[in-house]
């Protein structure tokens, strides 16, 4: 059975291949580093068997109104609105196909709710990467448009947001 849970400092992480070089260096080098030392970011790890299947790494942050879906700009105030975001999600390669990205995708619709009632949330944003933007369609997520910050040197990342709402209901029927 698989288990989402904080990252530990003692968690073996070396030998996590997701087939992606960028996260699996981000997972192998500055995950321990993020969370422990610097406090920027936090990962959760599914486990299945004392080893690592995938991880997400997530994020306090915030996001402007003017960025936010059409549909969704008039019910917020014209300021800064706080999010979480989705950093990085990745599974190994050998585990593809068994749930275990939806595991993590999941934790990550927790954490957004619990944030909503404890200090505050509107939803999550993730830049997915192109081969990923089925995966986060797939459970509500909506394309949003960036104003600034493009990337010339990788393929340009699509910034998406799923809103409470859509959290608050599956939280509550357990959609997914």
């Amino acid at each position: 059975m698989i288990e989402v849970r904080l990252l530990r400092p003692n968690d073996e992480r070396k030998g996590f291949c997701s087939g992606n070089p960028d996260l699996d260096r981000f997972f192998i080098l500055y995950t321990g580093q993020n969370q422990f030392r610097h406090h920027i970011g936090t990962t959760y790890v599914a486990i299945e068997d004392d080893r690592i299947k995938g991880f997400v790494t997530v994020s306090s942050s915030s996001i402007e109104v003017d960025n936010l879906p059409i549909s969704r700009k008039k019910r917020f105030p014209q300021y800064p609105l706080p999010v979480i975001r989705l950093a990085r999600l990745a599974v190994a390669e050998s585990d593809r196909g068994r749930g275990v990205g939806l595991y993590l995708l999941r934790s990550v619709f927790y954490l957004a709710y619990e944030m909503s009632k404890k200090v505050g949330c509107i939803g999550i944003v993730v830049d997915a990467k192109p081969d990923s933007v089925d995966f986060y369609t797939r459970y509500g997520f909506e394309k949003i448009e960036v104003l600034q910050g493009a990337l010339a040197d990788r393929p340009e990342p699509v910034s998406m947001f799923l809103p409470l709402s859509v959290i608050s209901l599956t939280m509550n029927t357990k959609a997914l």
